[in-house]
């Protein structure tokens, strides 16, 4: 029982049961990436060229050294053993293993996944998952899509694989992969292929298991090994994990070989026995040399062929299993544990999921949690043994140590991790992932603690307090959101489960204070509480990239950055009021943030270098200053650059004040002795709404002003959230002459047709899910001390006026309408393809885009961004609360 009496679910128990270590539910998982090639981890190159090294061609054939990817697979949570799909449809060149899509210099925007997969249904502790996979029974097209996308220039739409005709008349089949657990590490896997053609159709399927290759690198690591025990047994022995099996229905031939490289194929070498891609060999090309006749290997598949009329369905069933003993293993009891996980997945989410909410509503917020919940990936990389190279291998090049990630040789992961995308993504950023953890903590508190705890951990945080950004320059800086997300994280799990974490709060509180100090130390570079954090996730969204040096010289004082950092100061002193509650000593370290929020709000409005600040009296905004030999210029550009500052908003309220007596009298004698920074910060001396006092940046005044400009359709307000830039630079772009050049800014409320930070991100009029997020949040905090008596115009020039509160049910409301059907019934982050608006086998299949066009609704950019997009889960979530 949890949380005033309610009774706990099957689910609930068993992650009640893993996290006492009473039964291992989490030790397999959905953890096998979907994309390990192109990536950091596996370029060994001179020049860091990480697509060019290892590209989607050697795939099939190459050893992976750090990770495995596999379609609609499972892996242990330390990926030893891996299993996945294949398929062949008779037509294509080589065999389906893994997803398809173009590398950074192949896509028009950046790098693409050219398939069409769902993530459908999981649970936290994976006892029930679904996925879907939709195969072509043509061709894939393979290089129509690559020459196409090659072609188009940044200002044309993607060329997606659906674009490509292959669909038209449901000529393809729908692959849906199902996994049941009986018990911790007896697992039950279904799959159904039905063939949604007009007429019959051959398809090959071949479900396969092997291990990740530990053992050719000369590490002392031993080989594991597999072998068939009969027809339908395959018999796994792992050094770790001891005997396995997988057992399987039907006449499937059992092929085995070596995840080992194919060397003659990639670097015209001899090969040492049997390759990786040998089941491909056989399948494809008939090579009956390419497999192990001794039925042994690392590698094996049971290669079922299949003839599907029209409409008709197949279904396969295996067990991955460590039980010597089961009676009638692929039979009523396998049917069994199917119904009973099902019925268990469907009574939990009745438990988080609001029962105002509509049957599709509902439907969009379980797949956002199913896509989080699939979105685990083992992540390997170990940057000393990456840049030392393996005794077993040739010695990585010189070169590499002054490259890529030299200055972080103490970082260690080996760990399951929420990746933004797993294909186009696949890999951490710590950004996203403080975003995913706060829809996560709905349905999995302790995981999302976990992922927070991980990043602040020894063999992750840099030891002079950094966090690792992501993959590819780790040194990079994203926005400091880490104790905001552990503050929400704290609270959720507070009002859903009943449950106040002090300890993990604590713990990572000790850790911020040392990433806080970074930041101070490393971003304020004239110590005047100014911060200059360059890039900070938000890509092309200014005339620089702002992780390199100015072009023109000098240094940009950043309105984000240093709206990022006072509101860190809040989240901080926030959490730090909440541990006083219990150990008095924390009143002092709320007091020493509280002090530097008021410092950074009175630079960021009024001091900033050389008397300028960041505020524009005139034009009621916030902006970057640049500073050059030759002077300051304000770079006027209405962007979420200026909307950030709003972040950095909290409440205090009188009767915790009053609770904390050291923390009050140092509030006080501020207040009465330091007029000249706390007379700034509105509003510290006159009580709001329940005698509450407020600290931000802005006062109302500067709030409604702000707000116009927020609120204003023609300017940052869409019909489906706020945009990431001011429609109103479509027909003004802000242009920026200097140094005998010229740089611009213009809207573009989609895909990006700049080359800035690769293309595949845009920053410049899209509406993005993290920052409306935090948003919505920051405007029901100001209506917490303002009150219903502060009502603002919404739309701006409309003559409706609201409440901050109704505001902000306002532009949650538009978020909801990019998922939910509108009257005509279609979704507009779906976009005008017409099988997502129309076609029974595709309309309830939701997509979760990194970002979402600013004028239209359409998703763009990355498609299966459930991370921070999966926030819309929490969103209906508390919307139907």
């Amino acid at each position: 029982m949890r949380n005033g009496g309610v009774p706990l679910t099957a689910e609930e128990r068993r992650l009640e049961e893993s996290r006492a270590r009473k039964a291992h539910w989490n030790r397999w998982g959905p953890f096998l990436s979907e994309r390990a090639w192109g990536t950091v981890r596996e370029d060994y190159s001179a020049d860091g060229a990480a697509w060019d090294y290892f590209p989607h061609d050697h795939a099939r054939s190459r050893a992976y050294r750090w990770n495995e990817d596999g379609l609609a697979g499972i892996c242990d949570r330390h990926q030893k053993i891996c299993f996945a799909l294949s398929l062949w449809n008779g037509r294509d060149p080589i065999l389906k293993e893994r997803l398809f899509g173009l590398n950074a210099e192949e896509g028009n925007h950046g790098e693409d996944v050219k398939e069409c997969y769902y993530y459908l249904d999981n649970t936290p502790t994976h006892s029930y998952m679904k996925c879907l996979y939709k195969y072509p029974q043509r061709e894939f097209p393979y290089a129509r899509l690559v020459k196409e996308n090659r072609e188009r220039g940044r200002n044309a739409g993607e060329y997606e694989l659906e674009d490509t005709g292959v669909f038209e008349e449901g000529r393809y089949f729908d692959v849906l992969v199902e996994y049941a657990k009986a018990a911790p590490d007896d697992i039950v896997i279904r799959i159904s292929v039905s063939n949604r053609g007009p007429e019959s159709a051959e398809i090959h399927v071949l479900p396969t298991i092997w291990f990740r290759n530990t053992w050719s690198w000369g590490r002392g690591a031993p080989k594991p090994a597999l072998y068939a025990a009969s027809s339908n047994e395959i018999v796994l022995n792992e050094p770790q994990y001891g005997l396995r099996r997988l057992l399987m229905d039907g006449a499937g031939e059992l092929l085995f070989t070596e995840n080992e490289t194919n060397y003659r194929r990639v670097f015209q070498a001899e090969n040492p026995g049997f390759v990786k891609d040998g089941v491909h060999d056989y399948v494809i090309q008939g090579d009956r040399n390419a497999v192990n006749p001794a039925r042994t290997g690392t590698k094996a598949s049971a290669h079922h062929r299949l003839t599907l009329g029209a409409g008709e369905t197949a279904v396969l069933r295996l067990r991955l299993t460590d039980r010597t003993a089961l009676d009638d293993p692929l039979g009523a009891t396998f049917d069994a544990v199917f119904t009973r996980r099902l019925a268990e997945a469907d009574e939990f989410y009745a438990k988080v999921t609001p029962p105002s909410l509509s049957e599709d509503a509902a439907n969009v917020m379980r797949q956002a949690f199913a896509g989080l919940l699939w979105s685990k990936q083992y992540y390997h990389y170990v940057v000393k043994d990456w840049l030392d190279g393996d005794p077993g291998m040739p010695p990585p090049p010189p070169s590499r140590r002054e490259g890529r990630n030299r200055e972080w040789m103490h970082l260690y992961n080996a760990d399951v991790l929420s990746m933004p995308d797993k294909w186009e993504y696949p890999w951490f950023a710590a950004w996203d992932l403080a975003f995913h953890t706060v829809p996560l903590a709905v349905v999995d508190p302790d995981f999302a603690k976990d992922q927070l705890n991980l990043l602040v951990r020894e063999w992750y945080m840099h030891p002079n307090g950094q966090l690792p950004a992501y993959e590819w320059a780790f040194g990079d800086v994203n926005p400091p959101v880490h104790a905001w997300a552990a503050w929400r994280v704290y609270k959720i799990e507070k009002k859903r489960c009943g449950k106040a974490d002090r300890r993990f709060l604590e713990r990572i509180f000790h850790k911020m204070l040392l990433n806080f100090t970074w930041w101070v130390n490393r971003k304020d570079t004239e110590g005047r509480n100014v911060f200059q954090g360059g890039f900070l996730g938000l890509d092309n969204i200014g005339v620089f990239d702002r992780s390199k040096p100015l072009p023109t010289g000098g240094y940009l004082e950043q309105a984000d950055g240093t709206g990022w950092m006072a509101m860190y100061s809040l989240n901080l002193l926030a959490i730090a009021m909440e541990l006083a509650r219990e150990d008095s000593a924390y009143e002092d370290v709320a007091s020493k943030f509280w002090e530097h929020f008021l410092y950074i709000a009175n630079a960021m409005t009024h001091l900033g270098s050389d008397g300028v600040g960041m505020w524009d009296e005139e034009d009621g905004f916030f902006y970057d200053v640049l500073f050059t030999p030759e002077g300051h210029v304000p770079l006027k550009i209405r962007s979420m650059v200026g909307l950030i500052p709003l972040f950095a908003v909290e409440t205090l309220e009188p009767s915790l004040v009053e609770r904390l007596p050291g923390f009050k009298r140092r509030l006080e004698w501020f207040i009465e002795n330091r007029k000249d920074l706390s007379a700034n910060v509105a509003s510290m001396t006159r009580p709001g709404k329940g005698e509450r006092r407020l600290l931000s940046i802005v006062n109302s005044a500067q709030l409604r002003r702000v707000l116009r400009f927020l609120l204003d359709e023609n300017e940052f307000l869409s019909p489906y959230g706020v945009r990431a830039l001011s429609r109103y630079h479509k027909d003004h772009p802000y242009v920026l002459s200097a140094c005998g050049a010229q740089y611009s800014v213009d809207y573009e409320p989609a895909e990006s047709t700049t080359g800035l930070f690769g293309g595949n991100s845009n920053w410049r009029g899209p509406v993005w899910f993290p920052v409306n997020f935090l948003l919505i949040e920051s405007l029901q905090k100001f209506h917490h001390y303002l009150g219903d008596g502060f009502l603002v115009e919404c739309p701006t020039g409309s003559g409706t006026y609201m409440t901050l509160w109704d505001v902000a049910a306002e532009l949650s409301h538009r978020l909801m309408r990019l998922f939910l059907r509108d009257e005509s019934g279609r979704r507009a982050a779906q976009g005008a393809n017409p099988l997502y608006q129309t076609d029974p086998h595709w309309r309830d299949l939701v997509l979760f885009y990194e970002y979402f066009n600013g004028d239209t609704g359409a998703g763009a950019g990355a498609s299966h961004q459930t991370g921070w997009t999966g926030l819309i889960g929490k969103l209906l979530q508390q919307y139907g609360e």
